[in-house]
């Protein structure tokens, strides 16, 4: 395509924008709410100045909704105070009493509005179209056709989500229905928990799941486990995936879920191979120094063929915006209609627009409500992995608290959920007493020995803390931990019993 032939597209496209107005209407709403400023009520959920095509109807409906909002009474009298004849060129009084009079019925109000609205979309969709058009006709832009196809997403996103005039209120009644139902269904799930479960039981217990549009923000210390613990849940729910197809067709999740891992810091193949790790029970280790035997190659050929059909979806693209998370999350949920979404981790992400002027605290609090509106828009939880400070370190007890979250702020104040994982051995591995030089030899044992026995308690145990939950109490859960499978399962009544002594 040359550039004469872009040219004559988005000359007919400018043609077809004028069609795509309607003078009357926009006049015939001002009437209506100048007859009865009530009617205002009606429209002011969805319609703005900018869905006008006409200049003066954008100032007048500008002014009349700035009035409103303040409690001033609108008439043709009360704005000519706030317009300027200038802008009309008429005199203004004339101008409004003639929009007012002109006003067919003020019974038609939304009928109007509705019919504005519609016409700034299709007006609006025509302008994105130009905007591909130019973008990908433009030889220096350097731009891929993936980065070009995010962009018109994100474009179709933010057009979808600046309005609707179909919006409604949803009554109390109809609520609680929805409400009842969920309640149902958990009552009918043998695990009776209301989200989709994690596969830890302690920690669906006390959370009810993970449920949906929640926000939850797994957080620790490097080393802690974090990203251990989210390939454990996303393989957990991806594995127990089940649905059933009702008499309507309609399909219904009964178990698990399909889940989306997007991995910022490790690619798709170590993801895979921490998930073969955890469940042929051959360390990663031996993996990548190739030190298996046959009966190992066994294993893992017999893994494979399990795992193989996991409804397991990884993104590994270390460069992630809360626009191409969107775009990509949206596309997977219309292709495979996915019920979770991992996120490894929070503080490798960027803004959409990061500009020189943003500081980190600002460009995070862009993220964390970019996610919480995410997981509201799909309707499924998002689990999002993240940093704490340094501070942990410099404290006696290094139980991490939520003033110890990296630009903590937003990402407290956006989530439903905060959970911090902390491993006490990994602290007491590194501080082997070493014998001073006056201390008698029997002291050194003795201080040894002690050690030695809360090593040996702590061993293979790490407390997946919950600081905060909306939906229900805080706490401190016991889970045990295979570092050399990197893997978190449930606590042994027993086991649980000898820590808690």
């Amino acid at each position: 395509m040359d550039q004469n032939q872009v040219l004559n597209i988005i000359k007919n496209s400018d043609n077809q924008i004028e069609k795509f107005s309607n003078l009357d209407a926009e006049i015939a709403l001002i009437g209506c709410i100048l007859w009865d400023n009530r009617n205002y009520e009606k429209v002011s959920d969805f319609l703005d100045e900018s869905h006008f095509v006409d200049k003066n109807h954008q100032i007048i409906f500008k002014q009349i909704k700035d009035l409103l909002n303040k409690n001033i009474l609108v008439s043709p009298i009360t704005l000519k105070n706030y317009l300027s004849e200038i802008e009309f060129g008429l005199g203004i009084t004339p101008y409004l009493n003639q929009i007012k009079d002109s006003s067919p019925s003020t019974q038609n109000t939304l009928q109007y509005a509705k019919i504005i609205y519609e016409l700034h979309l299709k007006r609006s969709l025509i302008g994105i179209g130009q905007n591909i058009i130019h973008e990908t006709s433009d030889t220096k832009a350097d731009n891929t056709g993936e980065s070009l196809i995010e962009s018109a997403e994100n474009d179709l996103y933010n057009l979808s989500n600046s309005g609707s005039a179909d919006r409604k209120y949803i009554k109390f009644g109809d609520s609680l229905k929805d409400a009842v139902n969920i309640i149902n269904e958990a009552f009918k799930r043998e695990g009776k928990i209301a989200g989709v479960a994690s596969g830890l039981r302690d920690l669906d217990n006390k959370l009810g799941g993970l449920h949906k549009s929640d926000l939850i923000i797994i957080a620790g210390r490097p080393s802690m486990g974090k990203t251990a613990l989210g390939t454990n849940i996303a393989f957990n729910v991806a594995k127990s995936f089940k649905e059933k197809i009702d008499e309507i067709g309609n399909k219904k999740l009964i178990d698990g879920g399909k889940v989306a891992f997007f991995s910022l810091e490790m690619s798709s193949e170590q993801l895979a191979t921490r998930i073969l790790a955890e469940q042929t029970k051959i360390s990663g280790d031996k993996m990548r120094k190739a030190e298996l035997s046959k009966d190992d190659f066994k294993k893992i050929a017999k893994a494979t063929s399990d795992l193989e059909d996991l409804n397991l979806f990884i993104d590994d693209n270390p460069m992630l915006t809360i626009a191409t998370l969107r775009a990509r999350a949206r596309r997977l949920q219309r292709l495979h209609g996915i019920d979770l979404i991992i996120i490894d981790y929070l503080q490798l992400m960027s803004s959409s627009n990061r500009s020189k002027n943003e500081n980190r605290v600002q460009e995070i609090s862009e993220i964390t409500r970019g996610l919480k509106a995410i997981a509201k828009e799909l309707n499924i939880p998002i689990i999002a992995l993240s940093q704490l400070s340094r501070q942990v370190e410099q404290r006696e007890d290094k139980r991490p608290q939520l003033s110890d979250l990296r630009e903590s702020g937003t990402i407290e104040q956006d989530s439903d959920v905060v959970m911090f994982i902390f491993r006490e051995s990994y602290y007491l591995e590194r501080m082997e007493p070493i014998k001073k030089p006056e201390e008698i030899e029997e002291k050194y044992l003795e201080r040894t020995s002690r050690w030695q026995e809360l090593c040996e308690k702590t061993h293979n145990t790490a407390e997946i803390i919950i600081a905060k939950q909306r939906h229900g109490p805080i706490g401190t859960i016991k889970a045990h931990f295979d570092s050399n499978y990197t893997r978190f399962s449930d606590m042994n009544v027993k086991d649980y019993d000898n820590i808690m002594e």
